[in-house]
């Protein structure tokens, strides 16, 4: 069906974007490249989005998201970086679903030190 097919080549073309290749376990992609986005600067904990850079700096506020990062085994590292994009594995603690969360580069947030 040519619809299958092209989702499978806009997926395919979104993990060799970011240097991903499918090993054991897979998730759903799902697609933030509106949100502001971290990660702490290991890559290993926590990554945190929000629609606007207010809202994800302003941690009493509440009004951003936070998920833990996905660490699995079959994978050498959980945050695959490409130049316009970055896919981050997570885990949302909610339901035992996983996510690997599309977002946009020019959006990045660094934590202040």
């Amino acid at each position: 069906m040519k619809l299958i097919e092209e989702y499978q080549k806009a997926l395919d073309a979104i993990y060799e974007h970011v240097g991903f290749k499918e090993d054991w376990v897979i998730a759903p992609l799902d697609d933030n490249t509106e949100m502001y986005w971290q990660i702490d600067p290991e890559g290993k904990e926590f990554c945190r989005y929000a629609k606007t850079i207010s809202d994800l700096e302003d941690l009493d506020g509440g009004n951003y998201y936070e998920d833990e990062i996905y660490t699995q085994r079959f994978y050498p590292k959980w945050v695959y970086e490409g130049e316009d994009f970055t896919m981050v594995m997570c885990n949302p603690g909610v339901d035992g679903m996983k996510w690997f969360r599309l977002f946009d580069n020019s959006k990045r947030i660094y934590e202040k030190d």
